[in-house]
């Protein structure tokens, strides 16, 4: 077993919000906009039976043309963010002035184009502005309608729909931007994360090195100069040098283990993110409980809990995985116990794997228990129990062996 490893960074379904990356991308979201231009029907049918002229019909293909590829330009380039807005306010006053020619030169059937007027205007323009526009598109819809229709026939059918979808095309677009900046806080919380982190590094190995460097180096020189007149002294010199260059290595052994330790805390956040990045439904605590064992118990829950997602990210094809944590006493003693469950496939019908006996040594190792087989109706649970006191066993084993200097 190895780290947890989310979908690749092309993956279509995890592009909500960001522009287009690649070809699959752009396939997707391609497919996603041309199920809307079925509205688009009633304009083509219309040029294929209505018998226009021919100069009429080459100019309705062409008018239909331009205005289908006015309104792909708008909410391809501009849904998520618009960096030209005059650009913007002349693609839109060219869609609807297009609608307005062809409706009024071709009739009832083309005023579905208006649908796409709104859609455009609640996707690019400013909510104060949609909020305005998108009636006022409405109104010009049903005065070039009045032409053949009644008012009430225009309010009952294309009038309503034009306005909800205008409106809630705006409330889409204000979800497609509100994910844009979640992403960038993540990113921009994750990165004073990084930087907190190492700011706090530089401090801990400046107050754990800096004396003992500074006292080593005031012992060698004092240790050359005795050198020649006082041996003795000067061999004590170098005696209390190995004695700090040793506690100094001890200090740094344990802060960089500090450092490396797994918690339960920080894998209950990368298990929830692994999950749920894999399209698999989470059920994950927000956090760890109060009573935990001990640093050498916690390691070993976290380790479990990172292994055994990692297994059903990787291999199970699970659409749901829970995660429960609670204390209980056993005959034992008090433990708190660790569950994964999934709903996928199952694990092997043979023997377990290296991943699962490496595991449950680790386990082992705290006076812990690990338990690994079917679940309650199908897919793989894993439980794992550690005493309450933290477990036995020696610190470093729970923990991986190249923490050593």
């Amino acid at each position: 077993m190895s780290d947890t490893e989310g979908p690749e960074p092309g993956h279509p379904l995890k592009s909500f919000g960001r522009p287009v990356a690649d070809r699959r991308q752009l396939l997707t979201k391609s497919l996603w906009i041309g199920i809307w231009l079925v509205f688009l029907a009633s304009p083509v049918r219309d040029l294929l039976r209505a018998g226009h002229g021919g100069a009429a019909t080459v100019f309705g293909w062409l008018g239909l043309a331009a205005f289908v590829v006015c309104y792909l330009n708008l909410v391809f380039r501009y849904t998520a963010r618009v960096l030209d807005r005059r650009l913007v306010h002349v693609s839109f006053g060219a869609l609807l002035a297009l609608a307005v020619v062809l409706s009024f030169a071709f009739g009832t059937a083309w005023l579905g184009l208006y649908v796409y007027v709104a859609v455009s205007a609640g996707a690019v323009l400013p909510l104060r502005q949609a909020a305005c526009v998108i009636p006022a598109v409405t109104g010009v819809m049903i005065l070039i309608g009045l032409r053949t229709d009644s008012v009430a026939d225009l309010l009952g059918s294309l009038a309503v729909l034009t306005l909800l979808v205008g409106f809630a095309m705006t409330g889409v677009r204000e979800l497609v931007r509100t994910t844009i900046e979640l992403r960038q806080a993540r990113a921009t919380v994750a990165q004073l994360a990084a930087n907190e982190e190492r700011l706090r590094l530089a401090r801990d190995l400046h107050d754990l090195l800096g004396h003992s460097l500074s006292l080593i180096t005031l012992k060698s020189e004092l240790a050359g100069r005795m050198l020649p007149a006082h041996p003795d002294k000067a061999a004590q010199q170098v005696a209390d040098i190995e004695q700090v260059s040793r506690q100094a290595l001890v200090d740094v052994r344990e802060a960089v283990s500090g450092y490396r330790r797994r918690t339960l805390a920080g894998e209950l956040a990368g298990a929830r993110t692994a999950l749920t990045a894999a399209g698999v439904e989470a059920d994950v605590p927000l956090e760890a409980p109060e009573v935990l064992p001990g640093e050498e118990g916690e390691t070993a829950l976290a380790w479990a809990l990172r292994e055994a997602v990692t297994n059903v990210v990787r291999h199970s094809g699970a659409r749901r995985c829970t995660v429960a944590i609670s204390s209980r006493h056993t005959l034992d003693g008090p433990v708190v116990e660790l569950s994964v469950e999934d709903d996928g496939r199952g694990g092997p019908a043979t023997a377990p794997g290296n991943g699962l006996t490496g595991l449950a040594e680790r386990v082992e190792a705290v006076g812990g228990v690990l338990d690994a087989g079917p679940g309650a109706r199908r897919g793989f649970r894993l439980t794992a129990r550690v005493p309450l006191g933290g477990g036995a066993g020696d610190g470093d084993s729970a923990a991986p062996r190249d923490l050593r200097l």
